[in-house]
């Protein structure tokens, strides 16, 4: 008989929502298949107009600032879930993928006793009402891709049901801006792991091997006096 006993589980992606005053978890969410695709855009926050400022050019930029940061470079991540009830069935599921729906929609949603609450403050006369604040949300992608997140899209497209119409097979595609130092206040837990993250993103970098001048077809000297 073959034994895969030591065929190690692949590690599944996933979101986590944190209490950003404790730390702890309080909901771990993960998704039933790792998506096959990640599309990531990186934009870096400039300090000046990327503009061609030379003659003739549009830029209007200070050329000073040409080469100079604000902060980190903004990330979006996007992909898209899958849930399929009917590849658990040996797990009972009433109320099929309802559950699992509810949980991600519940991410982008303030709760009942936070309206209620911020309703009762308007009968009072309150003025100003600041804007619900919703749990520390991260997603996890391995070890090496922890990151606090903020969900900016969310789209079910439900292609199977059961007898009471209940969904039983859904795609979502997820999109989630990664949250930094400049996103959150100093001293949140979430300036902390976003830190954290690019920390390992600065070990990572350290451990790829470098090129040579001569790889490119240049010299020392081409550099230094722009001639190839």
């Amino acid at each position: 008989m073959t034994r895969y006993a030591d065929i190690p589980k692949p590690i599944r992606s996933g979101i986590v929502v944190v209490d950003p005053e404790r730390g702890t978890p309080q909901r771990v969410i993960v998704l039933q298949f790792n998506p096959d695709t990640l599309e990531r855009s990186i934009a870096p926050q400039s300090a000046g107009d990327s503009g061609d400022g030379g003659s003739g050019g549009t830029g209007g930029g200070d050329r000073n600032e040409a080469l100079r940061l604000k902060g980190p470079a903004q990330e979006t991540w996007k992909f898209t879930a899958e849930i399929d009830a009917t590849d658990q069935l040996e797990i009972a599921a009433p109320d099929g993928i309802h559950p699992q729906l509810a949980t991600l929609e519940m991410l982008v949603q303030p709760t009942t006793a936070q309206l209620r609450a911020a309703s009762e403050l308007t009968k009072k006369g309150t003025i100003e009402i600041s804007p619900i604040e919703m749990p520390l949300t991260l997603f996890t992608w391995g070890s090496k891709r922890v990151m606090p997140v903020r969900l900016t899209e969310l789209s079910v497209n439900e292609s199977a049901f059961d007898v009471n119409l209940n969904p039983i097979r859904a795609s979502l595609s997820i999109g989630m801006k990664i949250l930094t130092v400049s996103d959150l206040p100093a001293g949140h837990r979430g300036a902390d792991l976003y830190m954290a993250h690019l920390a390992q993103k600065e070990r990572l970098a350290a451990l790829a091997r470098g090129g040579s001048l001569g790889m490119l077809g240049l010299g020392g000297a081409d550099l230094v006096t722009g001639r190839g």
